[in-house]
């Protein structure tokens, strides 16, 4: 454990620093500089307290393993049960330790922009995002957060061929940032006779809201087209050119807004989506730099991109990252989720966390 030792010298060190950097004149004068340092000091304040306690267990565990060679049989008895309930604690504390080395995602607190597209399987796709954007519709609600539509494509039927929203309140991306990816739905769809089941695919991307000034978005990078709003099966719903659709040049993203009937309010919406689309891309291909030496060394390494199946005819819902099956769908699909955001995290941070470990 001498590496962890060396971590936990480290962290000692850099928060000693931090702390003489609170105490500094010149950092207090400045209300954002001294912001920073004593959020990093905040942060950092957890692993100096657990290294504090693992070493001293380790001294207590040395001390106790002297002990169990005493002659005295009833001290060496009491030496053996000291040993078993330190060894036990220090190993939940080099858990602890190793998990809390793990960097902290810096969009924890973001808010997000929610994108649910059907995929395939035609109309019951459709149906089956109008679902899942009432689940997660629900599940915002059950936590005091906002949840604004943003633009939507509507079928016919009351399925949604693509909705986007934001969604505002605390720690949102840190709860909903697992559910990008294919969900599958395996359900027997109204418009069949024969009772068969079909199996049906919608995408969901969650992005973290980006601020104007994490994305600078050059005026002249942009194309701004207006044009009247369309409804299923492409019937105007507009008499005016409120509909604004934003080509950035650069990467070539197009985002259209049609919603409100004000121009203004679309192009403040679609500029919204397009800058946590650009965040996202820029933080994409932050990872892909990161992740091309590793991904070379064990192969793609991509996990499936379905993760995760709701079979209505057994009311089952299956996560297949975090190997959790449970059988209560209705309740799932009422934005009872809670069971399965925590299943996800907590094999995702394992991993991690054995990554960490190296």
């Amino acid at each position: 454990m001498s590496d962890l030792l060396a971590r936990i010298a480290e962290i000692e060190a850099r928060a000693k620093e931090l702390e003489e950097r609170l105490a500094d004149p010149a950092v207090a004068a400045s209300p954002k500089e001294y912001a920073q340092v004593a959020k990093e000091f905040s942060a950092v304040r957890p692993l100096v307290d657990a290294g504090e306690r693992y070493r001293r267990t380790r001294k207590e565990l040395a001390d106790a393993q002297a002990m169990s060679s005493e002659s005295d049989e009833e001290l060496r008895a009491l030496a053996r049960a000291e040993v078993d309930r330190l060894e036990e604690e220090r190993e939940k504390l080099e858990a602890e330790i190793h998990q809390l080395l793990i960097p902290a995602d810096p969009n924890d607190e973001k808010d997000v922009i929610l994108e649910i597209r059907a995929g395939a399987g035609g109309d019951e796709a459709a149906l089956f995002a109008a679902d899942l954007f009432r689940m997660y519709q629900r599940y915002a609600e059950a936590h005091d957060w906002t949840l604004e539509p943003l633009s939507s494509s509507e079928t016919g039927t009351g399925g949604f061929k693509e909705v986007i929203a934001s969604i505002r309140g605390g720690r949102v991306w840190s709860r909903l940032k697992y559910e990008r990816g294919v969900h599958r739905v395996q359900r027997v769809p109204t418009t069949e006779s024969q009772g068969r089941i079909h199996t049906s695919t919608v995408t969901v991307a969650v992005l973290p809201e980006a601020a104007e000034v994490e994305v600078e978005i050059d005026p002249k990078d942009l194309r701004i087209d207006v044009f009247r709003s369309s409804g299923p099966g492409g019937q105007s719903v507009n008499t005016t050119d409120s509909a604004v659709r934003i080509t950035h040049l650069p990467s070539g993203l197009v985002v259209q807004c049609q919603d409100e009937k004000s121009q203004h309010k679309n192009k403040s919406r679609a500029m919204k989506i397009l800058r946590a689309r650009l965040l996202q891309a820029m933080e994409d291909r932050a990872a892909e730099e990161r992740a091309t030496e590793r991904r070379a060394q064990v192969g793609t390494g991509e996990r499936s991109e379905r993760i995760r199946t709701y079979n209505f005819p057994q009311s089952r819902v299956t996560d297949h990252r975090a190997g959790v099956t449970l059988h209560r769908l209705d309740e799932i699909m009422e934005g009872d989720l809670e069971e399965l955001f925590d299943a996800v995290r907590d094999r995702l941070t394992d991993a991690a966390t054995r990554e960490a470990r190296g």
